[in-house]
C-alpha cells in the first residue's frame, strides 16, 4: 500500500470549456481473460492503430490509489530546490541521448527567446543494467515505483502487444512480448514530467504550444490520467483535436518503432502539448508516463553500419527494425519497406534509440515560428541519420 507520509494527491477540476475533443475508443481490458474478448478487442483497435494511433484503455489493473500516489511522488520532486534536483541532471548523457534522471527546464529554445516550459524525470525500467542514483524522496520509494513500472509493463504493454500480434496475425501471440522483455537490458522508463504555467504573452510568441507536433521513438506510450487539457492529436483528416481526460482510463498512443516493425500498418500518431484553455491556463501540468521500448541484451556497440557484437549474454537475437516478415497481412499488403530500409539501413533497437535520442536533445538554436504557429527549424536540427529527418507537424 501507498506509504501514508507523502500527502494524498488530488487532481485539479477538468476544463468547463468547449473544446474540440478528439472521438477515441476505450478498450475494457476486462474483456481480455473473457471467451471472444481478445478478438472484440481487436475490432475495436483495428482501426485505431491504422489512422489515429491513439485510444483509452480502462480496468486495467492499476488502481487509483497507485496512479495518485506516483503523481504524488512526482510532486514532491518538483517541489524539491532546483539545487537538489541537479545532482540528477547531467548535460553530457543528454548530448549522447542517454536521458534517464533529470532535465531542468529551459533545455531547448522553442523560438522568439522562449525556452521550453518543461522538467522532466526519467526512472529506467528495473532490469538491472540502470544502476542510478534517486533523490530521497523517490529512493525512499522505489520499491513502490518498481511495483508500478513493472505493472504498467505487464498489465497493460504485453496485453497491447498480444493484441498487435494477433491482428497481425503472427504464428504466436507471445512474439512480440518476447521482444519487449522487461528484465532484458531496455530503455522503457516511467516519467514525471511538469509543464510550468506561461504568461499568455509568452504562450502567443511560441504559437499557443508547449511542445510543436512530434510522434515518440518508442513502441507504446501511456499517459495517465491528466485533468489539465492539453495534449492534441492530429487526426487522419488533418484536424487537431484536444485529448479529453477520461476518468479510470490510460491514453495510449502508438510510436515510431512500431510503425518500422509493421511498414507503416500501425500508425506513429502525431500529437503536441498546446496551451491549456483559459480556465487551466494558470495551473501547471504534471504528467506520469511509461513509455515502452524493444529490449535489447547486453552488446558491445561498433556504431551505425558497423554491426554488434556479442559481449555477455544473448537470448534473444536483437530486434533489427525491418519490417515483420512473418505477418500475413503485412505481406498481403505488400509492407516490406519502411524509412530505414529505404535508406538501405538496417537499425537496431539501440542504434534507433541513441540516433534519435540524439536529436531530440540537440538545442535549437535558429527556430522560426511564424504568427500562424508554424515552426521551422534548420535541416541539421532535424537529422536522425543522413538521409532521413524528424518532422515537425505544424
Amino acid at each position: 500500500m501507498p506509504d501514508t507520509s507523502i500527502e494524498k494527491y488530488n487532481h485539479v477540476p477538468v476544463t468547463k470549456e468547449d473544446l474540440d475533443w478528439a472521438e477515441l475508443i476505450t478498450l475494457d481490458f476486462s474483456l481480455y481473460e473473457k471467451p471472444g474478448g481478445k478478438e472484440q478487442l481487436i475490432e475495436q483497435l483495428d482501426h485505431a492503430v491504422q489512422h489515429v494511433g491513439f485510444f483509452y484503455v480502462k480496468n486495467f489493473n492499476i488502481s487509483q490509489e497507485e496512479v495518485d500516489f506516483q503523481f504524488a511522488l512526482g510532486r514532491e520532486f518538483y517541489a524539491l530546490p532546483l539545487e537538489e534536483k541537479l545532482q540528477f541532471h547531467n548535460a553530457d548523457d543528454l548530448a549522447r541521448g542517454e536521458y534517464n534522471g533529470y532535465r531542468p527546464a529551459g533545455h531547448r529554445i522553442l523560438g522568439n527567446g522562449i525556452r521550453d516550459n518543461v522538467q522532466v524525470y526519467n526512472i529506467p525500467k528495473f532490469d538491472g543494467y540502470h544502476p542510478r542514483g534517486q533523490p530521497d524522496v523517490l529512493k525512499n520509494h522505489i520499491a513502490e515505483i518498481e511495483a508500478f513500472s513493472r505493472k504498467c509493463h505487464t498489465e497493460v504493454v504485453e496485453k497491447l502487444l498480444r493484441l498487435f500480434a494477433i491482428l497481425l496475425e503472427l504464428p504466436d501471440e507471445d512474439q512480440l512480448v518476447r521482444d519487449h522483455q522487461y528484465n532484458i537490458r531496455g530503455e522503457d522508463h516511467l516519467r514525471y514530467m511538469h509543464y510550468a504555467a506561461r504568461s499568455a504573452e509568452e504562450n502567443k510568441k511560441v504559437g499557443e504550444l508547449y511542445s510543436p507536433g512530434h510522434t515518440d521513438l518508442g513502441t507504446i506510450t501511456l499517459l495517465f490520467r491528466q485533468p489539465v487539457a492539453a495534449l492534441q492529436i492530429l487526426n487522419s483528416e488533418g484536424q487537431w483535436k484536444w485529448v479529453r481526460p477520461q476518468d479510470g482510463t490510460i491514453t495510449i498512443n502508438t510510436c515510431d518503432a512500431l510503425t518500422a516493425l509493421t511498414g507503416g500498418f500501425i500508425k506513429s500518431s502525431v500529437h503536441r502539448v498546446h496551451a491549456p484553455p483559459q480556465d487551466q491556463a494558470h495551473i501547471d501540468r504534471l504528467g506520469v508516463l511509461y513509455f515502452a521500448r524493444l529490449a535489447f541484451p547486453v552488446h558491445e556497440y561498433s556504431g551505425i553500419g558497423h554491426g554488434w557484437t556479442d559481449k555477455v549474454y544473448r537470448p534473444n537475437n536483437e530486434v533489427v527494425l525491418d519490417p515483420i516478415q512473418n505477418s500475413p497481412v503485412l505481406n498481403r499488403l505488400g509492407l516490406t519497406k519502411n524509412a530505414f530500409t529505404e535508406l538501405g539501413q538496417h537499425l537496431t533497437t539501440q542504434e534507433w534509440v541513441k540516433v534519435r535520442q540524439t536529436q531530440q536533445q540537440r538545442p535549437n538554436r535558429e527556430v522560426k515560428i511564424t504568427q500562424d504557429g508554424k515552426y521551422a527549424y534548420k535541416p541539421k536540427d532535424l537529422e536522425i541519420i543522413p538521409g532521413l529527418q524528424a518532422t515537425v507537424y505544424n
